[in-house]
C-alpha cells in the first residue's frame, strides 16, 4: 500500500468526506467538488471549468495520481475530463483541482460536495533517452493509425 498525505486547502470545507475507496476492489477513489460558499457551478454544453477539491496532496515518489472521469457521470450527463487522465506528480504541492467539461447536449449543474472525478494511484517509470542513428526493425514497421486492422 502506498501512503498519500492529504491536507486541507485554505478554503476547504472540512465537513466533506475525504477521498476513499467505495469497495474493497476499487482502483479509484472519489474526488468531490469543494465550491466557494458551498455553491454550485452550471456548465453549458462544451463549457469547461476548473473545480476545486479543497485538498492538497503529497504523492509518494515513484508514483502519480491519475485523475479520471467517473463513468456514471460521463454516461448519464456527458461530464468528462478533457485532459484525461490528468496527472498529479509526486513533487506537486499546490491545490488539487479537476478540469471538467460538459460533453453532453444539456447543461450540467455541479453542487458543492458532488463526486466529480476519481483518482487512481499508479507507479511511474522514468526513461533515459538515448540518441541512435537508426531504430530496430519490427513486423509493424512504420504503420500508423489503423494499420493493425479492426480485429
Amino acid at each position: 500500500m502506498v501512503e498519500i498525505s492529504i491536507c486541507y486547502d485554505e478554503t476547504a470545507d472540512r465537513d466533506l468526506p475525504l477521498p476513499q475507496y467505495e469497495t474493497a476492489g476499487a482502483a479509484g477513489f472519489d474526488l468531490r467538488a469543494c465550491l466557494p460558499d458551498r455553491g454550485r457551478i452550471t456548465l453549458a454544453p462544451g463549457q469547461r471549468a476548473l473545480v476545486p477539491t479543497g485538498l492538497r496532496v503529497a504523492v509518494a515518489e515513484g508514483y502519480e495520481m491519475q485523475i479520471r472521469p467517473r463513468s456514471g457521470l460521463a454516461l448519464k450527463h456527458g461530464l468528462t475530463l478533457p485532459n484525461s487522465p490528468g496527472t498529479i506528480d509526486s513533487d506537486y504541492r499546490g491545490p488539487l483541482g479537476v478540469i471538467v467539461m460538459n460533453a453532453g447536449q444539456e447543461q450540467i449543474t455541479l453542487d458543492h460536495g458532488d463526486r466529480i472525478a476519481q483518482g487512481v494511484i499508479a507507479p511511474v517509470v522514468q526513461a533515459q533517452f538515448v540518441v541512435v542513428e537508426q531504430l530496430d526493425n519490427t513486423a509493424r514497421g512504420t504503420g500508423g493509425f489503423g494499420s493493425t486492422g479492426r480485429n
